[in-house]
């Protein structure tokens, strides 16, 4: 049996402490074409708010998986497709490579293993919120992040490799870094996507592309933008094979 990611191109990420733009509704954001929704933050997160945005969510045609960053923001509720939990490689806080997860197991006897993933995270945005949150290193190297990701990958057997610049638009030789360190995990990219071209340079680099600031800041048609972008990728390589 496949991953569920396995064919995705794109993400939009909702964080629930964030509106989106006057005017717009989720079942815009379930329209741009996007091939899944991906639904946390790291500040701010409440099961209530978790809730709401799942529930607006869930009901349109689009996977939906939520990536909880503390136990107390985890929902279960059908029409959820199941769960994406962070494990950040470069934390200086070991919490948040396995101590909050040894807290979810602990408190949460609902949970779901058949529909369970994790993702192996390298920070890279020292600025972001995330990378103060678990006192992540992100002085990394090429190197080094291919290194993370080989360990991920071969060592942690680890499905997904997660480089996250949160907020700013990425290196895309850490990028293809990451993609070199692994033979069988996919490669997701987040952190400043906001038009075609950087959609689809990124996505040359990396399996898929998540988008997140973006549809609360500009909206579902910046949104569908990138998702043309990370999709001509896919399309430029089956023409080649063909």
């Amino acid at each position: 049996m496949g991953v569920p990611w396995a064919d995705w191109d794109h993400v939009v990420k909702i964080d629930p402490d964030k509106t989106l733009r006057a005017g717009e509704t989720f079942e815009d954001v379930c329209a741009t074409g996007t091939d899944a929704l991906e639904i946390g933050g790291t500040t701010g997160m409440t099961e209530a708010k978790m809730a709401r945005v799942v529930e607006a969510t869930a009901a349109h045609d689009v996977p939906v998986y939520i990536e909880p960053s503390n136990v107390a923001s985890v929902v279960h509720r059908d029409g959820l497709d199941g769960y994406l939990i962070p494990i950040v490689l470069n934390a200086g806080d070991p919490f948040w490579t396995v101590g909050a997860h040894k807290e979810w197991a602990r408190l949460d006897d609902r949970i779901d293993w058949r529909r369970t993933y994790t993702e192996a995270y390298v920070i890279m945005n020292p600025e972001a919120s995330v990378a103060e949150y678990t006192d992540a290193d992100c002085d990394l190297e090429p190197d080094e992040v291919a290194a993370y990701a080989e360990i991920a990958d071969r060592a942690l057997g680890q499905e997904i490799v997660y480089v996250e610049y949160s907020g700013t638009y990425g290196d895309p030789d850490i990028v293809r870094a990451a993609a070199d360190g692994t033979d069988d995990a996919s490669v997701f990219y987040g952190g400043g996507i906001r038009d075609y071209e950087s959609a689809r340079e990124m996505r040359q680099r990396a399996d898929t592309v998540i988008v997140g600031d973006l549809v609360h800041d500009e909206g579902v048609e910046a949104v569908r933008e990138t998702v043309d972008g990370a999709r001509a990728v896919s399309t430029e390589t089956a023409d080649r094979h063909q």
